[in-house]
């Protein structure tokens, strides 16, 4: 088996309003990689959310009593931890100038995914409302274009547990199942597997972000070649419920 990741480049600067779906065909067209049947898009969360006007100015925030007092021990801007205070459902951890929160997405992740790179200055990114909602936007918006049926990840940087380093993930889905399990199949010696389900959703994103990169300007890869399970779940089969999360 092989599959080809394939980086789009010549997409530009996106604002608020942007077609990324025609940005995305365009590109590709281009540069004689053109969308075809069966391709997986992955996109990376910053310009759909540049897209949809999710951004907010600095100046127009008025930090609480809650967010002043945290601030003071994050050494971070008041007005951000503001900011990611509303886009979160709960505090996890507050040490060493982390955030680490809960958005009201489910996601747990440094500071409710709020981000100031590749923004003006004084802006900050916030996630998607609804990702999931927004790959499906996405995935309807290139059949419309071009009649080929793809699948969508909407996918955002993000840091790990025990590991140093940060990685793709999944988190708006759009046409395929985010999850492979393995569970009651039998190994090369016949014993059941009980536990193997793969991530798959994260697997993809992950191995997009090489070639998208995070200076290159190459927000968008396809990937091609997979026979992927057709599905409508969405990402939210990646959250682990919390009965069932031993780090709650």
């Amino acid at each position: 088996m092989r599959y080809e990741v394939i980086g789009v480049a010549g997409i530009g600067e996106v604002r608020p309003g942007d077609d990324i779906a025609r940005l995305i065909v365009e590109a590709g067209a281009r540069q004689s990689t053109p969308v075809v049947p069966g391709d997986l898009l992955v996109i990376g969360q910053k310009i759909v959310s540049k897209a949809e006007g999710r951004l907010v100015r600095l100046a127009d925030v008025e930090p609480s009593p809650i967010a002043l007092a945290m601030a003071a021990g994050l050494a971070k801007d008041p007005r951000l931890v503001e900011v990611i205070l509303r886009e979160s459902r709960r505090v996890v951890r507050m040490d060493k100038g982390i955030l680490i929160t809960e958005t009201h997405h489910g996601w747990i992740c440094a500071n409710a995914g709020v981000d100031q790179s590749n923004v003006d200055a004084d802006c900050v990114a916030l996630l998607p409302e609804d990702s999931d909602r927004s790959a499906r936007a996405v995935r309807d918006r290139v059949r419309a274009l071009t009649g080929a049926e793809v699948f969508v990840i909407i996918a955002d940087t993000f840091g790990r547990p025990w590991r140093e380093g940060l990685t793709n993930v999944a988190i708006g889905l759009a046409g395929f199942a985010p999850l492979l399990s393995y569970l009651g199949e039998r190994d090369p010696a016949g014993r059941p597997l009980q536990a193997t389900i793969l991530a798959l959703a994260d697997e993809l994103a992950g191995a997009a972000e090489p070639v998208m990169g995070k200076l290159d300007r190459i927000p968008a890869a396809i990937v091609r070649g997979l026979a992927l399970k057709a599905s409508d779940e969405g990402s939210k089969p990646l959250l682990r419920e919390p009965a069932r999360d031993l780090f709650r």
